[in-house]
């Protein structure tokens, strides 16, 4: 029992005189990481406001800002272990070792993140324009730091991790595309006549844009019609709907004034003789 209460005399002393050395020090740290954490918010949010003025791309600012509130709080981290008499030398080796592992067991991530540091410097597309690439297309939603979100024409969304598009062939179409639509006529049309009437569709409808100017021309001379080309611009969100409209317009309007659409067919001719 004299030992039980012995040691538990000496357990005490030892964390009164611990809490003697260390406690001043430890309060000390904690106070400089409280206050790198309210310098880097302060900081991030002046930094924000000021990137904010420049013409950058969201997830750059988001980076920005990050990496300086890192940085910050980095800084009063090594402040404050330097306080508590720790030597550093051996914890930067250790992380060394830690981190090439981390490396070697992400290879895949860090790629996704290297691409999109890529991307988003070197800006090949940007948000809100229309992009083809590895057999996938849609409107660019968000380019982030690891993939990229695309939206599809049939209200799905596309992720594209980020270094499967560096390096590869990428279709950017902007904020406009062209349509390429096409429609025949009988081959005794008055050709002035029909290409009339598809510019006096284009200039009515209010998708197609005026500028640039739309390209309507004879295309090919077909088995059973001359074909028209129908490319007018469109904003990239109108694309289908503009397609729909166009060709529905362009039939009323060759209905309207007796332009023939002719289908396909054949002429067969009998000669030298009757058919048995």
């Amino acid at each position: 029992m004299n030992n039980q209460l012995a040691a538990l005399d000496q357990a005490k002393s030892t964390l009164i005189d611990l809490g003697i050395k260390f406690g001043p020090k430890v309060f000390v740290a904690g106070l400089i990481l409280t206050v790198g954490f309210f310098v880097g918010r302060a900081l991030g949010k002046i930094l924000q406001r000021w990137l904010l003025k420049l013409d950058l791309e969201p997830p750059v600012r988001t980076l920005i800002v990050r990496a300086a509130r890192f940085v910050v709080l980095a800084l009063f981290s090594v402040m404050a272990l330097q306080n508590l008499g720790v030597d550093l030398l051996p914890l930067i080796a250790g992380l060394s070792v830690v981190g090439a592992g981390v490396a070697l067991a992400m290879q895949g991530v860090l790629g996704n993140l290297v691409a999109g540091l890529t991307i988003i410097f070197t800006k090949p597309f940007r948000v809100g324009e229309y992009v083809a690439m590895l057999g996938v297309e849609g409107r660019v939603e968000a380019i982030n730091l690891f993939s990229t979100r695309l939206s599809h024409a049939d209200q799905s969304i596309v992720v594209v991790p980020n270094r499967k598009i560096v390096g590869e062939i990428l279709h950017n179409y902007g904020r406009i595309r062209q349509l390429d639509l096409s429609v025949g006529v009988a081959y005794a049309t008055d050709l002035n006549r029909a290409l009339a009437a598809v510019n006096d569709v284009l200039r009515a409808s209010p998708l197609a844009l005026k500028e640039p100017a739309p390209l309507v021309g004879v295309t090919a001379l077909a088995d059973s019609s001359i074909n028209i080309a129908v490319k007018p611009w469109v904003n990239v969100p109108d694309h289908a709907a503009a397609c729909a409209a166009i060709n529905k317009g362009i039939v009323e309007k060759f209905r309207e004034i007796n332009v023939e659409i002719p289908f396909p067919q054949r002429e067969i001719r009998l000669l030298g003789g009757s058919a048995a």
